[in-house]
């Protein structure tokens, strides 16, 4: 979450793709960011995450926590779009589709409460996070293509080996034994009668 608009400017230009945004409609507001796990999708979040992080967006707005009946929108981290004549902290979306919104009737104090208790204040390093879960997504795509490439050369080696045996060229070299002694000239032509 955004202490301020400067800080929210740093969460947008460093949101990961699989992050939701959250926020106050029409009304200024702190940016919330979900991390969503790799296995769920933005659009199946659980009911009671969603209000949950729809409860703190609320009571991070200066207008938006005196107000009731408050519409809180969310959208993908990747999602977001700023250009440089937008204002510090200001962002559109690139597909206005794929924003969703819920309602919120009031603040609802023990859920609040709850948040607040469990908060957890620390100074990250948005840019070293990004170049980690970057090496990390390079490291899975390359151990993937390192096994495709694998079993791309054993199903070769093994199509070769079935070539290699139904193929007629080797039908008529005979390997010679090295211990018998080989026969040149005269001596083939005396076995052949």
């Amino acid at each position: 979450m955004g202490r301020d608009k400067v800080e929210n400017e740093e969460l947008i230009r460093y949101a990961w793709p699989q992050d939701v945004w959250f926020h106050v409609d029409k009304l200024s507001s702190a940016h919330v960011y979900l991390r969503m796990p790799e296995e769920m999708t933005w659009d199946a979040i659980p009911e009671a995450l969603l209000i949950d992080c729809a409860q703190l967006v609320k009571a991070n707005s200066i207008e938006g926590n005196k107000k009731d009946n408050l519409t809180i929108i969310y959208t993908p981290g990747d999602n977001l779009k700023k250009t440089g004549d937008m204002a510090v902290g200001q962002v559109s979306f690139h597909n206005d589709k794929r924003v969703k919104r819920v309602h919120v009737p009031s603040r609802e104090n023990p859920i609040v409460n709850r948040l607040n208790k469990t908060k957890v204040e620390r100074e990250v390093d948005h840019e070293q996070e990004r170049v980690d879960r970057l090496k990390q997504e390079s490291a899975v795509k390359r151990a993937a293509a390192n096994e495709r490439r694998k079993a791309e050369q054993e199903l070769a080696k093994a199509r070769e080996t079935e070539k290699a045996a139904r193929s007629y060229d080797a039908l008529f070299n005979v390997e010679e034994d090295p211990d018998v002694p080989r026969k040149y000239g005269r001596e083939l032509e005396e076995d052949f009668m």
